[in-house]
């Protein structure tokens, strides 16, 4: 770890309002890792911003732990000591659990972390990490995932026939309803407030991971095919590709 509980986490995180559900309860958070002096300071830290907060050591506690706990998001450590934490999401996803999920991973190659995307995770961070960091980040895969509220005076979006809608956190096309990831909905919303516009990756980064994912800009063309696959699949394309500037929403007619 790069940063202790106290100091200047504290005095970051005072700095910004706490975050809590749009029903005016604690955000719930599960953190699984097999490390008790990480969970412990992880634990502490996402106290403090107010948030409830569960713990497991172990892949089948985990399970157990997000069923029963139903959280907000949660903190998934790839290195488990039974089964890993790609194995966890895989069964949560199977199972319909969409919660937003941070992966924490010691390993730093791309591919590995590429590998947690591509299962359906939203976000890692590698170790050593800094709370400062970890906290921003899941501050944003609640943004994200549309538990919390924000007064927008267009919540309803409309780009030719597709439809989205801020506050039923629903997406249409043609009225036929698309079930979308936090990330996914988060990055589709970016494109309908800005169509016919070219966005580059870069802004794509800024703006829905809040951040520069280490310049790795292949995660924008991960979820962009994610969201070709369920906005475009079988109907004239939306979603089009300016090679070597970024990506436009367009409607078809």
């Amino acid at each position: 770890m790069t940063t202790s509980p106290s100091g200047s986490h504290h005095s970051s995180a005072a700095a910004q309002p706490q975050v809590r559900r749009a029903d005016g309860s604690p955000i719930r958070a599960v953190v699984v890792d097999d490390e008790d002096a990480l969970t412990d300071l992880l634990s502490m830290a996402l106290r403090y911003e107010g948030w409830d907060v569960r713990l497991a050591s172990d892949g089948q506690k985990a399970l157990s732990v997000v069923r029963e706990f139903r959280p907000d998001v949660i903190v998934l450590d790839i290195m488990l000591p039974d089964i890993d934490g790609l194995q966890v999401l895989s069964r949560l996803r199977a199972d319909g659990n969409q919660t937003p999920i941070l992966f924490l991973t010691a390993k730093d190659s791309l591919d590995d972390r590429i590998a947690g995307l591509t299962v359906g995770g939203d976000d890692y961070v590698t170790k050593p990490f800094s709370l400062e960091e970890l906290v921003a980040r899941l501050r944003a895969l609640i943004r994200r995932s549309g538990l919390t509220t924000e007064d927008s005076a267009d919540s309803y979006l409309v780009v030719g026939d597709l439809e989205l809608d801020e506050d039923s956190y629903e997406v249409r096309r043609g009225g036929e309803l698309i079930e979308l990831t936090a990330t996914e909905f988060e990055l589709l919303r970016y494109l309908m407030r800005n169509p016919r516009r070219v966005l580059s990756k870069m802004q794509i980064l800024d703006r829905v991971w809040s951040y520069d994912f280490g310049g790795k800009s292949s995660v924008v063309e991960i979820y962009i095919s994610y969201l070709r696959k369920k906005i475009d699949s079988g109907r004239p394309a939306m979603i089009h590709t300016v090679r070597g500037v970024g990506y436009v929403l367009k409607p078809t007619r």
